[in-house]
């Protein structure tokens, strides 16, 4: 019983030290992302998606760095710019780089990695959503009757005398401002806490059950160890934010920088659920695409991070977390408490799910019309993805994790 107790405490301290130097970086990523939800025009976007094989990708690859959305939340903001005219070069790209890196990834890469590993992620991530765009764009012209969308067009009121314009700005930008707070607190949190505190745990249990050397033997390095990480990364769902503790572990444990930047690629980028959507989304077609440039590019760009480790003469074991040390203990105990008051919800929803005491998914009866269906190859829409679109009928509590 002592042996167990002592392995339960074990894990538990190795998990809260992980909590204790992410929080802070955590809320500052939440804050950034809800900011760019509030202030960035859906419309603006869209209207540069749908020209060009090469512009609307790369475009649309450095609009979803930043992006604080995982691989199943990031389908309904795709099929709405597809719907809006982005060509399905642009739409892969978006598809690609939003699951595999965003703010609130980047500032827990800096405090749970390090530098290089931070830089070079969402480098990573670009390139991957730009090959997979322009291959899609080069295999599968866009036809013009596919680019036509709203165009964003501009809806402005007429205009208006100064005084009442500065008025109605200050007005919208201090509502916007709250309404990027109440988003990267409730919404966006409640997205990403269960898939956070799980990969938390995974990390603390792979600290203390993993020896120091059977990673580091059969990952340490090379072809083979990328290719082990991709076949674990593809079928897995995991957010690109929860995914970092895990690799911070496996760095410790002795796993190149490259086999596991493989996982924190393809991981958030893909999963069973999500390639099943992707099928109707976009095609059959454009979906082997998407997968083969995620494979493809995620290995070269591993193996290129290994030589530019060792071309360095840094050892990645040597200098992950050390960033935590820059952030004084003083201020993370009190972002670790308001991370986990903010959490007690989206958990307790969680449990709720797991329990059956509530119903999952859409409670709409069958035949009730969607609010917002998705777009899919041939002409077809599906509500797949976007939770509950019913506009009528009951609604159940929950949105699908994700």
């Amino acid at each position: 019983m002592q042996v167990f107790l002592n392995v339960f405490m074990d894990i538990g301290m190795a998990t809260w030290a992980l909590l204790l130097d992410a929080s802070v970086y955590i809320i500052i990523g939440l804050l950034a992302g809800g900011m760019l939800k509030s202030f960035l025009s859906p419309g603006y976007v869209a209207a540069h998606l749908g020209k060009g094989r090469f512009t609307s990708v790369i475009k649309a690859a450095i609009l979803g760095i930043p992006l604080p959305l995982c691989s199943c939340g990031v389908l309904p903001a795709a099929a709405s710019l597809k719907k809006q005219g982005a060509s399905n070069g642009a739409t892969t790209a978006f598809l690609i780089s939003t699951p595999e890196s965003g703010v609130d990834s980047i500032a827990v890469s800096w405090v749970l990695l390090d530098p290089l590993m931070t830089l070079f992620r969402p480098l990573a991530a670009f390139l991957t959503a730009v090959v997979a765009g322009i291959s899609e764009n080069l295999l599968h012209p866009p036809r013009h009757e596919d680019l036509v969308g709203d165009g964003g067009r501009d809806v402005s009121p007429p205009g208006k005398s100064d005084g009442e314009a500065e008025e109605q700005a200050a007005a919208g930008f201090a509502a916007r401002f709250r309404e990027g707070i109440r988003y990267a607190m409730v919404e966006l949190w409640g997205d990403l806490a269960g898939s956070f505190f799980l990969g938390l745990l995974i990390a603390g249990v792979v600290a203390v059950f993993v020896p120091d050397d059977f990673l580091q033997q059969y990952l340490g390095g090379g072809l083979t160890s990328m290719l082990v990480m991709l076949v674990f990364g593809i079928p897995l769902y995991i957010c690109a934010t929860a995914s970092t503790p895990i690799a911070a572990a496996f760095i410790l444990k002795g796993v190149s920088p490259g086999a596991v930047l493989v996982f924190l690629l393809v991981g958030p980028a893909t999963n069973i659920a999500t390639i099943t959507v992707l099928t109707r989304l976009i095609g059959k077609r454009s979906t082997a695409v998407y997968l083969i440039a995620i494979a493809v590019v995620s290995i070269l760009c591993g193996l290129a991070l290994d030589q530019l480790y060792s071309f360095l003469g840094i050892s990645a074991q040597a200098t992950v977390g050390k960033a935590a040390e820059v952030v004084p203990d003083w201020l993370g105990v009190p972002a670790t408490v308001l991370l986990l008051l903010l959490s007690v919800r989206p958990v307790a929803r969680i449990f709720r799910k797991w329990f059956g005491l509530q119903p999952k998914g859409c409670a709409c009866p069958p035949g009730t019309p969607v609010a917002n269906p998705l777009p899919l190859a041939g002409g077809t829409t599906s509500a797949c993805g976007t939770g509950c679109q019913c506009t009528g009928g009951q609604e159940s509590p929950d949105r699908p994790e994700g």
